[in-house]
């Protein structure tokens, strides 16, 4: 399993445990977590409102929306920040900051270094191997 499958596994771990191990349950904490996951990343002003454009697909009436804000979505958020307090969004963060939370780095800018510089890509690599450079040595 990869570094993010792993964190996100980590995150709905609590939801998961709550459920009676049916495939819906199991699906079901899923997708809460995953909402939660994409709440937790958003600013507050916007969570508010994405949250209340959510009710009426959730079929819920005023209390339930609030208990279920309440007892499971506020909670969930919590720990996300908890776990992952560098993935909140900062205006124009550096995509690959937020995803250090998954140990995951970035790609290394670096130049290709020559081997042997001045070397052409078609010429005879000078490793003495027989090959072109490119597929030799200059790869």
């Amino acid at each position: 399993m990869g570094a993010i499958a792993e964190a996100m596994s980590r995150f709905a771990q609590p939801l998961i445990n709550a459920t009676d191990g049916s495939r819906e349950a199991v699906q079901r904490a899923l997708s809460v977590s995953q909402l939660c996951w994409n709440l937790a990343l958003m600013p507050e002003d916007s969570r508010e409102q994405s949250l209340n454009d959510m009710q009426p697909a959730l079929n819920m009436d005023d209390q339930q929306f609030q208990e279920f804000k309440d007892d499971l979505v506020m909670p969930m958020i919590r720990r996300h920040h908890e776990m992952f307090p560098q993935m909140q969004r900062q205006g124009t963060a550096d995509r690959w900051d937020t995803l250090g939370g998954f140990g995951v780095s970035p790609p290394e800018r670096r130049r290709p270094v020559k081997k042997y510089a001045g070397t052409g890509r078609n010429e005879r690599c000078p490793c003495g191997s027989g090959k072109k450079y490119k597929v030799c040595c200059g790869r």
